[in-house]
């Protein structure tokens, strides 16, 4: 009965959908309304006939959301349920304990508490295992089941039951729920005497008045250039970007404007306040995972000549969303305007629908992309996301190293070492001797750190096709002699890649101690990224010489691998 009644209830708002056109709605309102009632009783027809039970609720939600795909990757229905989570992506605050909290072989683990939040105060710990919330058992719920039962109105008590590593029995903790502000700058400090770095991590409320406190601080601290991390940064709302911006371009400037076919969503947004500083030299990292709002701050600095981009062409995000309420507390997050920057290019993907498979944006033709011209007259393109004047390519790191990082080897290790060695005296000038390097070879000497090089992906799709051919016998010999050649290298790979692997092990051990400022600062000395931003600071002829038209833009740093 209830199923017949809620297909019932589409049918009757098809019905009052068609009735409230009048004779002057003409052809693109029968076409709409003509397929809403297709659609209707189709779904009426399989609900009642199909073989098996389906779930009302579940099919109409596939169907939204693969026609909502067909638009664009970021135009979104939001359930009722997923409402809160929406709220915590555009606001940064939710009710909760304070942890990044994820599955890992079937284990709920604490992967890091947040500096100052109740789960930290409390004695929770990175590499925790959470074994029951308030008394539920949670080893069979997923990750979003166990996020719900962690969050809850502030002042509320959660009680936890966690096994800790170098303890035999499981802990009782009782965590004091607060509300949870997540930083848009996590982390901001000294890189030299006279250089100062923020990292900007995302575009929720406050993140404006967070960047101002954090450049005012570092100016207290002698900062007279400054470094701004975008990378890895996604973005969020808008008015947040044009503040930030505003911080660093005179008033009045143009910042961006917004165009689309609805004519109230066709603004133009300005600077507004005084600016914080004007003249202070800025180098800008960005990277492929840089968008939206992130691209707007980077572009608007690039198309102002007012700070030289470091690292690697950003995303390709041109485009606005807004939010529209629907019935029972649902939303649509539709996309309702194209942006663009003061030059008047828009930064949108040509085509952004076809990615490399890390989500960045292949080789786009000249021919496809228009010239636009900075303050100072030099050259930047639309079409593909804010391209670098100091590019870097993104550092590669070693099979081995990538399979150490995933089976989350670095993880426990850390977790041990923390256990083994109660404080670390500074996150920027720790580095692991050469005798903690061999503790962690022993450590992973019962651990499965098998894993196919692309060499040997090759070696099997050569094999399946000599023998295809047959000719496999032919050449059996030499195959086996690079397969025996394969299997000494990867043995030795351990110690081949060690400057890596202790880099990123550094970077784990670094943030037991001092959370996610610790893994920041242990960066510095490898992060070519900020090398690179340094270095251009500290040269001031050079650095104003990227800003004039005649510069070599573009130059490229290669890192190492």
């Amino acid at each position: 009965m209830v199923k017949k009644f809620t297909a019932g209830l589409l049918v009757c708002a098809t019905v009052g959908f068609l009735a409230s056109f009048t004779s002057d709605d003409n052809g693109r309102y029968f076409e709409i309304a003509k397929n809403l009632d297709i659609f209707a009783t189709l779904f009426k027809e399989v609900n009642t006939y199909y073989v098996d039970e389906v779930t009302p609720t579940k099919m109409v939600k596939t169907g939204i959301d693969a026609m909502l795909k067909s638009l664009d990757p970021y135009t979104n229905y939001i359930p009722e349920d997923d409402i809160e989570d929406f709220r915590t992506m555009t606001t940064g605050q939710y009710g909760g304990i304070g942890a990044n909290v994820g599955k890992r072989d079937g284990k709920t683990i604490v992967q890091l508490p947040y500096e100052g939040y109740p789960a930290q105060k409390a004695g929770l710990l990175a590499g925790d295992e959470i074994i029951k919330i308030d008394g539920v058992n949670i080893e069979k719920k997923n990750s979003s089941d166990v996020n719900k039962l962690l969050k809850g109105q502030a002042n509320s008590v959660v009680e936890l039951e966690v096994k800790r590593y170098g303890s035999d029995k499981p802990l009782s903790l009782k965590i004091t729920r607060a509300k949870i502000q997540i930083d848009n700058v996590p982390y901001f400090g000294m890189v030299s005497n006279d250089i100062g770095y923020l990292q900007l991590s995302g575009f929720t409320m406050e993140a404006s008045r967070e960047v101002r406190n954090a450049v005012t601080k570092l100016k207290e601290q002698g900062a007279k250039k400054l470094i701004i991390d975008l990378r890895d940064n996604p973005g969020g709302l808008l008015n947040e970007a044009i503040n930030i911006s505003n911080l660093f371009v005179e008033r009045g400037r143009d910042i961006v404007s917004t165009k689309g076919k609805v004519m109230e969503f066709n603004k133009m947004y300005k600077a507004l306040d005084e600016p914080l500083d004007t003249q202070i030299p800025l180098a800008v990292l960005t990277n492929s995972r840089s968008a939206s709002a992130a691209e707007i701050v980077s572009g608007v600095l690039q198309d102002y000549d007012r700070a030289v981009l470091v690292g690697e062409r950003t995303f390709g995000k041109g485009l606005v969303q807004s939010t529209r309420p629907l019935t029972y507390n649902s939303q649509l997050k539709v996309t309702t305007a194209k942006y663009y920057i003061p030059s008047g290019r828009c930064i949108q993907a040509i085509d952004y629908s076809h990615r490399n498979e890390d989500g960045s944006l292949g080789k786009i033709p000249d021919s496809l992309r228009v010239a636009f011209k900075t303050t100072s007259g030099r050259v930047v393109y639309d079409g593909g996301g804010v391209s670098p004047d100091v590019e870097v390519t993104e550092k590669e790191y070693s099979q081995i190293a990538k399979t150490l990082a995933n089976k989350g080897y670095f993880f426990d290790y850390a977790t041990k070492y923390r256990v083994e060695h109660p404080t670390l005296a500074n996150a920027k000038d720790f580095h692991l001797s050469d005798a903690d390097y061999q503790k962690f070879v022993s450590f992973l000497a019962n651990k499965d750190i098998s894993y196919s090089t692309s060499v040997e992906k090759a070696m099997d799709e050569l094999v399946k096709k000599s023998k295809d051919d047959k000719h496999f016998e032919d050449i059996k010999a030499e195959i086996d002699l690079i397969k025996k050649k394969i299997s000494t290298n990867k043995a030795n790979d351990l110690t081949r890649f060690k400057p890596e692997i202790s880099e990123l092990l550094e970077q784990e051990i670094a943030s037991r101690y001092y959370f996610q400022k610790g893994m920041i600062e242990s960066t510095f000395d490898d992060d070519q990224d900020i090398v690179a931003a340094i270095n251009l600071l500290s040269d001031t002829p050079k650095y104003n010489a990227y800003l004039r038209p005649s510069a070599g833009n573009n130059t490229t740093v290669r890192k190492g691998k």
